[in-house]
């Protein structure tokens, strides 16, 4: 049986043949995956990003030039879905570093825990019980389980830079959070 070349597969498909677009999935799913695994880190999103790859070129496979390869349209399709993925991915930790602030809660912030802990140590992890979750799992991952920062971004599953960034990002929410309260360390 002869192979059928990447055109051929595509004129089969416009013509109704939807069943011969798998031939190009077969075709292309590992190299795709590959691509779209060391672009974004995982392998559950980058199955995702395969399959809307593959939806994304079947829907537009009308619309293929023919002016450039098969594989280098859908390698670029995939590439830009991988990227788009990893933009939201960096709009949602943004959104959720920025409106740290909003989650605090500190009108009503209770002067209990000071006056009860006379350890500053068992004060300060109470402080850091009242910053946001994110924020909180870093500090101790970093501080109290002397994690590096590349084990902390691949249990929160977020880059390298994220994780920096986040550390940095709670160290000042600590900070702000103790200045806030007064915090003064008896020497």
């Amino acid at each position: 049986m002869k192979k059928l070349s990447d055109i051929e597969i595509i004129d089969s498909v416009l013509k109704g043949n939807q069943g011969d677009y798998s031939l190009l999935i077969d075709r292309y799913k590992d190299k795709a995956f590959s691509l779209l695994k060391r672009l974004l880190g995982n392998e559950m999103d980058a199955e995702e990003a395969l399959q809307d790859s593959f939806l994304k070129a079947y829907n537009s496979l009308g619309s293929f030039r023919r002016d450039s390869k098969f594989s280098t349209w859908f390698y670029r399709i995939t590439y830009n879905t991988g990227l788009t993925i990893l933009s939201s991915k960096k709009r949602k930790i943004e959104h959720e570093m920025s409106s740290i602030d909003e989650h605090f809660d500190l009108g009503d912030f209770d002067n209990e825990i000071y006056s009860t802990t006379s350890n500053p140590k068992d004060y300060l992890l109470k402080m850091i019980d009242k910053l946001p979750i994110r924020n909180a799992l870093v500090l101790i991952l970093f501080y109290i389980d002397d994690m590096s920062l590349n084990e902390i971004s691949q249990v929160m599953d977020v880059s390298l830079v994220n994780a920096k960034v986040l550390l940095h990002r709670s160290r000042n929410s600590l900070r702000d959070l103790l200045l806030k309260h007064n915090y003064q360390e008896v020497i």
